[in-house]
């Protein structure tokens, strides 16, 4: 028997799911500011869009071409040193170039630093490219404290984004507002979003997959790997920069900091997060990491722990990333078996409400008695006052704890149980078909 496919999408050039897809993503990044127009949430949206496209290039290295890179801020922040200095020379009246352009500068400036370094770190894959490539990136960050002149000092470079000319000779548009600023990010976002998925189907995309699967075959077949690996980072580094000349006109503001380990780590953990083997997996990663970094750590100084936690659990429980998590149910439903696990789902979605509840109760307790000492010994947590002096509030957060820790492995057996059939399930209706 033949799989009847006459309502699935083919995902053809073209076709009519890929014009729904690109359609819908067009249409959210254009209201998403009707919904969310506070100050705040606009900034946290901007942030979301520089990122999207950060993790979306780093991609193109560890997820299409297999190369982990320890290094990747060093382009997007070498891109935001340029973009911010052509920025100050718009100001200046010494360089005529509108400032809804400056993405291409530090894109520009992110491909010709990708040209000398790759050069260096594709010569070498695996381990060594890793390496590599952390080495490089101390190394810009050593320099970028060790030449003030045009890197700032500790302090980095500043600039006024609504000093050039009003964007298409429109007086009102200058990106001083955050609202402008947004749908510039938005605009540049969607664009390197098509550009970068185009370059997935093309035969340096589809060679860069064989590099990463099999490097020993496509030299077999003739394909010189370090060139396309060097190809590929070429182009990564490019989109990198653009997101960097993004950060620098939404910050207006480029430090040291900017070509850090920290920013290449976090763009890591956005792209791992995600989901790497699939194109949308660093797009998701980019807006929970935003979630965590941004909006998080307004409320609590324990964000990184928490940020932690969540990576290793997803390492440990979906290695694919969120991405993951979303197609292999989207592919249960698809199957008709997800009603199975619905019972399952809802208490396994309890205990993990309950031990995160309780979680959070004891890292904050603690938090607050290191940390907050001098604020007094009492603390309200989720709308609760606790007393971080007295044994009850420490007694009812570790119960609740320790009762949450033994429903959800009761309830995560359950589920394992139940999912595990399900798909032995699915695996013989597929080969039924065939």
């Amino acid at each position: 028997m033949k799989i009847d496919t006459s309502q699935s999408l083919d995902f053809k050039p073209l076709n009519f799911g890929r014009w729904v897809v690109w359609g819908f993503t067009a249409a959210l990044f254009m209201l998403l500011p009707a919904y969310f127009n506070k100050g705040f949430a606009l900034t946290l949206l901007s942030q979301m869009g520089i990122t999207i496209i950060f993790a979306l290039s780093y991609n193109m290295l560890l997820g299409h071409s297999g190369m982990l890179s320890f290094g990747h801020a060093v382009y997007s922040g070498l891109g935001a040193f340029f973009a911010i200095h052509a920025m100050r020379w718009i100001g200046a009246g010494t360089l005529a170039w509108p400032t809804s352009l400056l993405p291409l500068i530090g894109g520009a400036a992110g491909a010709v630093f990708g040209v000398i370094f790759g050069y260096l770190t594709t010569r070498r894959a695996g381990t060594p490219f890793a390496m590599i490539t952390l080495g490089i990136g101390e190394m810009v960050f050593a320099a970028s404290l060790m030449f003030p002149g045009f890197f700032g000092g500790e302090g980095g470079i500043t600039a006024d984004r609504a000093s050039g000319a009003p964007f298409l000779g429109v007086p009102a548009i200058t990106f001083g507002p955050q609202i402008q600023v947004y749908y510039l990010i938005a605009a540049w976002c969607f664009a390197c979003m098509i550009a970068m998925y185009a370059l997935t189907q093309t035969p340096l995309g589809r060679i860069a997959n064989a590099v990463r699967d099999n490097p020993e075959r496509a030299e077999f077949i003739g394909y010189n790997t370090q060139r396309v690996r060097w190809l590929m980072l070429i182009l990564s580094s490019f989109f990198a920069g653009v997101a960097g000349g993004l950060s620098a006109i939404n910050f207006e503001i480029v430090s040291a900091e900017n070509v850090s380990a920290i920013r290449s780590g976090g763009v890591l953990l956005a792209a791992f997060i995600g989901g790497v083997a699939f194109f949308f997996g660093p797009i998701l990663g980019a807006v929970v990491f935003i979630l965590f970094a941004v909006t998080l750590s307004e409320y609590t100084k324990a964000w990184q722990l928490y940020l932690g936690v969540f990576f290793v659990l997803l390492v440990m429980y979906a290695p694919g990333g969120l991405s993951s998590l979303i197609l292999m149910n989207l592919r249960v439903m698809k199957f008709r078996k997800f009603a199975r696990l619905r019972d399952s789902y809802f208490g396994l979605l309890m205990a993990a409400l309950a031990l995160t509840f309780g979680t959070v109760l004891l890292i904050e307790l603690m938090y607050h008695v290191t940390l907050n000492v001098g604020q007094g010994p009492e603390v309200r947590l989720f709308g609760l006052p606790f007393d971080t002096t007295r044994a009850p509030g420490w007694v009812f957060a570790g119960s609740i704890l320790a009762a949450a820790a033994v429903a959800f492995e009761f309830y995560r057996r359950g589920f394992k149980r139940q999912w595990d059939a399900v798909q032995v399930e699915i695996e013989d209706s597929i080969r039924d078909n065939a």
